[in-house]
């Protein structure tokens, strides 16, 4: 019994995780942006300055193709590399004045359609939701 339920709750989350997307990359393609780059400018909106290494290990985009998005994204004016004094190897990725002027006015906008997409889960479900899915993700860790 407990391998249907298994094998249950492993098809709805696939399901609710295609159904997720979908929504996100329409909602992120409406402002004119295609997913790796919105996760990019996301993750620098909210850490601040981030090193390649720690953008792509924070967004899941391996560090060959973000090395193209970030051009992309440098080239568009949204971002900006630094130099480490300390390290020559090490370059920092940050938004600029125009990147964060655009995720003010995005983000907002994103997370009213993430916020409704929850909006029929209560405090406690989403508290449960977080806490189950983060032992999948560990155990599915340990089993790589």
């Amino acid at each position: 019994m407990s391998e249907n339920l298994a094998l249950k709750a492993f098809v709805v989350l696939m399901k609710a995780n295609k159904s997720l997307e979908e929504i996100i990359k329409k909602d992120i393609s409406n402002h004119g942006m295609r997913t790796s780059d919105f996760t990019i400018l996301e993750a620098l909106y909210h850490k601040g300055r981030q090193t390649i290494r720690q953008i792509s290990e924070a967004v899941l985009i391996s560090t060959g193709s973000i090395t193209y998005v970030i051009d992309k994204l440098e080239n568009k004016g949204l971002l900006e590399r630094s130099d480490c004094k300390d390290d020559r190897r090490v370059v920092y990725i940050q938004l600029t004045d125009k990147g964060t002027e655009l995720m003010d006015e995005i983000f907002p906008k994103h997370q009213k359609v993430i916020e409704e997409i929850f909006q029929d889960v209560s405090t406690e479900e989403k508290e449960i939701i977080i806490d189950v899915l983060k032992r999948i993700g560990k155990k599915g860790e340990e089993l790589k």
